[in-house]
């Protein structure tokens, strides 16, 4: 999602927005339990940037939060789809709690285009697509209309569906919000960059006295 767009389903040409506040329906499709594999894991990690960095693997659809001792949090994103996959190295400039969505203006004549009218403005809540978390990138100083935030969509992580924005389950973006703060630098490997040496992944690890819920849960 870029700007704060999404790709969740939106009102049909001619739907009345009046005063009340819009909400965006979820796509009709079935809800795909997300692969084991996208769950939050502490994984091994072999690179030179400073814990506290975040690195955006979107080939393997991974976002780690590199830690001391060659550890890192690794979480499961969902990234933009073809035609909309980007790279390269920015900061956080800005983070939000339930945040509002103002779709930009390419995306509002996009989806008019396709017989779609999208709200204007959106307030923060469960049906708001950037769901409970937003962390708002920055480069050179501006906002690059890119974000890290969480989705009402859960079962797209792992998959190519955004217009450019790094998609994360709500729990796991809540998790990432606590930990990242505002500079936080943020690395992010474009198509066919995963092996570009910025990291390599060496196993997940097995935490101490975690039981089977938190090992399926992610606790």
């Amino acid at each position: 999602m870029r700007g704060g767009g999404a790709n969740a389903t939106v009102p049909s040409a001619g739907a009345t927005l009046g005063r009340a506040p819009v909400r965006v329906a979820r796509q009709p499709q079935a809800m795909r339990p997300v692969d084991p594999r996208f769950k939050r894991q502490t994984v091994r990690i072999s690179t030179q940037e400073k814990p506290g960095t975040i690195i955006i693997d979107t080939d393997r659809k991974f976002l780690y939060f590199v830690e001391p001792g060659g550890m890192a949090t690794r979480y499961g994103v969902g990234v933009g789809k073809e035609g909309f996959a980007w790279g390269g190295t920015m900061k956080i400039g800005r983070k939000a709690e339930w945040p509002g969505w103002t779709p930009p203006a390419t995306m509002v004549a996009r989806e008019r285009a396709k017989g779609h009218i999208l709200p204007a403005y959106m307030a923060g809540g469960p049906d708001n697509p950037l769901g409970a978390r937003a962390m708002y990138l920055y480069r050179g100083g501006g906002d690059s209309m890119f974000r890290i935030h969480g989705t009402n969509q859960p079962w797209t992580i792992g998959l190519n569906m955004s217009s450019g924005c790094i998609r994360m389950m709500n729990e796991d973006v809540t998790h990432l919000y606590s930990r990242a703060d505002r500079g936080t630098k943020v690395i992010v490997l474009g198509p066919g960059q995963s092996g570009s040496g910025v990291y390599a992944e060496a196993g997940t690890v097995r935490q101490p006295g975690r039981g089977l819920l938190a090992s399926v849960f992610g606790g």
